[in-house]
């Protein structure tokens, strides 16, 4: 509902800053596929918009949404290579949809079949828009709690346009204090266009070590990765244009004994392959676009018990949307996906892999019809409704739909907007849990999830922007690993119904000629069963200072409320809970663009306080961190 325009950095700095003003009052929307005004808009959307991205250099992807409204993502602040857990609205990672480019990602060998943010390069992405509430009905499976929707950088208009970037930082704890230089990450890109073809390859590379990934451990661990992105494109006249990419992503990250906590010489490796095309037709008042995209994902743990995984996914997206004189804009659509994994395994006693997940049955496809309607009145009302039909080949038909009015009121100081939907979802039950041949069940129906949302925005013309939101999610048929007696576990549905509700609320303001000021928090209140290391209060500040044309400053907050998290207590042998303290972090970034906005120095001090806190329990956390870098462009 609020996009989160920041001021711009290097170049057109004050053509930026004119911008950004007139973001506060009126930004495009695509949360029905169409380029609409947010105030026409009744979704809770965020944008990360590309200004924002240039302020964050130096961060993850994961990092970089985990500072939005009602995102925690757990593991970005501990080692590197460490899992990511997607919290967002009290759902988990099966229930958050990762798309690129229009195209939905899931890795088909996860247990919970979602995708992993550490594939991707921070420098390689344009914008990233974060929808929140139930949208199963736009985007399919797994969109139940937000669809995190990435846009990679697109070619510029130049003939030859080349940037390089190099970041160089520390990677301590807080109870080291010798600020080794422990973290390199560099990228590089070539773009640009020649009349009617344009062109884009980028390369990125990162190596942090200096942690060890448990909390107590003596010896560190690395994480190394690597990333290739080609994208070519052709307009051949004023209604057709053809564009197709080729992208690898690869990481390898040592890991720990996370049961006894233990140091151990393990290591994760994962590589991901992608190719994809996406042709699009214009004609009068509307459009037909194909996204269609082969996914190969490779992974190898080598451990005491060592694994390999392989699984490739194709998806393809082919819809119509038409646009009926700026009042209807209706979108139908054909959404199919085809997923497939194996999985190899050293059995006890033996020396050598055999097949323990076999391809031939771990298999299922997706085909699923949608249409979507926007209303926009010239009197204030505008509604958003949806409908899917989603078809599997293992579980049969599933139904959802949408509906999300919205009422907005002008006044002279501006707007206030009134919204409400309500919204249902589903989450496929992933390849592992179907067809794991000892804890597999082919007999898993998708989980279900309603939506209900209810708010109000306020737009006090080019100085401010606040927000309200109040929801409230059911989650039904959920998937869970039970244990059948005689310590015999198996993928089930579960009958009991599950709540998760909660407010979330932001500020953006203006307070003088460049100084801006944004501030998000959510609460968030869930039934018992799903507490896991979900904080009931979050909240993010950052105050933004335009010093000069060439120099500005932020600095931002983060506070994060008590959580409850479980670890294996091997002189029990079971599972326990324990509660980890709030913790709150105060970082400080500034940059300065020299040689005609050409070159820009930037700096970060993160977590300035070295707050000691912990992420996951018995898991190492960063300390005070320093990094220094430039962007050139040229």
């Amino acid at each position: 509902m609020l996009c989160m325009g920041m001021l711009s950095i290097g170049s057109s700095q004050i053509e930026q800053d004119s911008v950004n003003v007139e973001q506060l009052d009126e930004v495009v929307l695509s949360d029905s596929r169409f380029a609409l005004k947010r105030e026409n808009s009744g979704k809770v959307i965020t944008k990360i918009t590309a200004q924002e991205l240039e302020k964050s250099q130096g961060q993850s992807v994961a990092e970089i949404i985990g500072r939005t409204v009602g995102v925690e993502i757990n593991g970005v602040r501990s080692n590197a290579g460490q899992n990511l857990s997607y919290f967002i609205r009290g759902g988990r990672n099966r229930q958050v949809l990762i798309m690129i480019d229009g195209v939905q990602l899931t890795d088909p060998s996860q247990i919970a079949n979602d995708y992993d943010l550490r594939f991707l390069n921070a420098d390689q992405i344009e914008s990233i828009e974060i929808l929140k509430g139930a949208s199963s009905t736009l985007y399919g499976t797994g969109a139940a709690t937000a669809v995190i929707n990435i846009k990679l950088k697109e070619a510029s208009k130049k003939t030859f346009n080349l940037n390089l970037r190099s970041t160089i930082g520390t990677n301590q704890s807080s109870d080291e204090d010798d600020y080794a230089l422990e973290d390199f990450r560099n990228s590089i890109s070539v773009d640009g266009s020649v009349g009617s073809f344009y062109y884009l390859a980028s390369f990125g590379q990162q190596f942090t070590d200096g942690l060890s990934a448990i909390e107590n451990g003596t010896e560190s661990d690395a994480f190394n990765s690597y990333n290739g992105n080609l994208k070519l494109g052709y307009r051949f006249n004023n209604t057709f244009k053809l564009n197709a990419y080729g992208s690898f992503d690869n990481f390898k990250t040592d890991f720990d004994d996370s049961f006894g906590r233990l140091d151990a010489d393990n290591v994760s490796v994962s590589k991901q392959y992608r190719l994809g095309f996406s042709p699009e037709f214009t004609y009068n008042k509307g459009s037909i676009i194909v996204n269609a995209a082969y996914n190969d994902v490779e992974r190898e743990i080598e451990s005491n018990f060592p694994s390999l995984f392989n699984a490739q996914s194709i998806v393809v997206d082919v819809y119509n949307r038409y646009n009926f004189n700026d009042t209807f804009y209706t979108v139908l659509g054909l959404n199919y996906q085809d997923n497939q994994m194996e999985s190899f395994s050293i059995p006890f006693g033996e020396t050598d892999f055999s097949q323990a997940i076999n391809p031939d049955n771990a298999q299922f496809t997706i085909t699923d019809p949608y249409a979507n309607v926007v209303y926009v009145s010239d009197f204030g009302l505008n509604i958003n409704a949806g409908l899917r039909l989603n078809n599997h080949s293992e579980y049969g038909s599933h139904l959802v739909y949408s509906l999300n009015p919205s009422y907005k009121v002008n006044l002279d100081f501006g707007y206030i907007k009134g919204l409400a939907s309500y919204s249902t979802a589903f989450i496929t039950p992933s390849l592992f849990q179907l067809f794991e041949p000892s804890f597999g069940n082919p007999d898993l129906e998708p989980e279900e999830n309603q939506t209900i949302e209810v708010g109000v925005e306020v737009s006090i013309n080019d100085k401010a922007t606040f927000s309200l939101v109040y929801f409230n999610r059911n989650e039904d048929n959920f998937i869970d690993f039970v244990d059948t007696g005689s310590f015999v576990f198996q993928y089930q549905n579960i009958s009991t119904s599950f709540t998760a509700s909660g407010l979330e609320f932001v500020v953006q303001a203006k307070i003088v000629e460049g100084l801006n000021f944004n501030l998000n928090a959510a609460y968030t209140s869930v039934d018992e069963d799903l507490n896991l290391r979900i904080p009931e209060i979050k909240v993010n500040a950052r105050v933004d200072y335009t010093f000069s044309k060439q120099t500005q400053m932020s600095l931002s907050y983060q506070y994060n409320d008590e959580r409850e998290d479980t670890f294996y207590n091997s002189s029990t042998f079971e599972n326990e809970i324990v509660t980890l303290e709030s913790y709150g972090l105060l970082d400080f970034y500034v940059s300065h663009s020299i040689l005609k906005n050409k070159l820009l120095l930037f700096a970060n001090v993160t977590n300035i306080l070295n707050e000691d806190y912990q992420e996951l329990f018995g898991f190492t956390t960063r300390g005070r961190g320093v990094n220094i870098g430039f962007n050139l462009n040229l």
